[in-house]
């Protein structure tokens, strides 16, 4: 039995979600959906612009409302923001309406692959670094609680990650008790 349904994916900047995201919907044969793209197509401005003028408030508020919207989606593979955790209504809308994988990377990583992304508005710091840290010192345990896979991202390439992801979904779906009576 394979693993049908919707799946969120999470974790900060530089883990690549939206490439594994493009990559999982391509082996499982599910529609892709990116949250942050999905924002800058329906304001016709892109996140920066958002941030500038109407403040990260304003740009989780439309965060709020594009997950609601994609997350209802069936047989999706959905890749969030890297704060879209922050918001209890997103974790809420995640948790309970697909299959949750926190995608995470060293901190090492994160800053090696979101060095020259000028489209990441709270990177643009004199030390992104320490940014990364407390970013992550806020949402880890976020993206803990709402995860019910984990998969390190570290110097993998797209494709082994959605295998691995792959692999995991349907140990789950082998895992549920409806399914053991095939």
């Amino acid at each position: 039995m394979r693993f049908s349904g919707s799946i969120f994916l999470v974790g900060p900047m530089g883990v690549g979600k939206s490439t594994i995201g493009r990559a999982l919907s391509e082996l499982l044969g599910l529609e892709f959906a990116d949250s942050d793209r999905e924002i800058e197509t329906s304001t016709g401005a892109d996140i920066p612009w958002i941030f500038d003028v109407e403040g990260e408030s304003g740009f989780r508020l439309r965060e709020i409302r594009m997950i609601e919207r994609l997350s209802a989606k069936q047989n999706v593979v959905l890749a969030t923001g890297g704060g879209a955790v922050l918001a209890a209504e997103n974790r809420a809308c995640l948790s309970s309406r697909g299959v949750v994988v926190y995608l995470r990377a060293s901190i090492a990583q994160q800053v090696e692959r979101t060095s020259r992304d000028r489209n990441r508005p709270l990177l643009q710091t004199d030390d992104p670094e320490s940014k990364i840290r407390e970013l992550m010192a806020i949402r880890d345990p976020l993206y803990l609680e709402v995860a019910d896979i984990i998969v390190d991202t570290n110097r993998r390439n797209p494709k082994s990650v959605s295998h691995e992801i792959s692999k995991q979904l349907d140990r789950m779906v082998k895992m549920r008790p409806e399914s053991n009576q095939d």
